[in-house]
């Protein structure tokens, strides 16, 4: 008698958009019954960089080209981390007030530890590689554009 298995269901959903992102969407998407994890990543934006006080930041993006990102980085991290079942990133654009989430995602395994793993490569290869722009509006008036690849060196590895 041999027993049939299943094929392993991957779900994946990426998407960029204007609306703003709830982490309660993100988490039902990322729900499946084979996962015994789900890790949440919530980006948001805050009040201050380097001490100097922001009042909002717009972001843009080449959005056909960033979805490919997306789905290029869900193949690293199944090839990676195999037992991966989902994999969902989701970016706002505009302007976005201090406080609003700008990215989500997450990560449904099995196992907490590949999902954590898993979801810090997810947002640090978005952040070095997505063609998604970030502009700070600070409190004098002024603004600048945040250069793609600019995120924080992990000094902890």
């Amino acid at each position: 008698m041999s027993l049939s298995t299943k094929p392993k269901q991957e779900q994946n959903n990426f998407s960029i958009t204007i609306a703003p992102l709830s982490i309660a969407e993100i988490y039902a998407l990322a729900d499946n019954p084979a996962n015994g994890a789900v890790v949440v990543m919530s980006g948001m934006v805050r009040n201050q960089t380097d001490g100097k006080s922001v009042v909002a930041l717009e972001y843009q993006s080449y959005q056909p080209m960033a979805i490919k990102v997306f789905e290029q980085i869900a193949s690293e991290i199944r090839c990676q981390w195999p037992e991966v079942n989902t994999v969902i990133i989701h970016h706002r654009v505009g302007r976005l007030k201090i406080g609003e989430i700008s990215v989500l995602v997450a990560i449904g395994c099995p196992h907490r530890s590949e999902a954590f793993t898993a979801c810090r490569y997810a947002i640090d290869t978005l952040k070095h590689t997505a063609p998604i722009w970030k502009k700070e509006h600070w409190a004098d008036g002024s603004s600048s554009w945040v250069s793609i690849g600019a995120c924080e060196i992990d000094t902890e590895k």
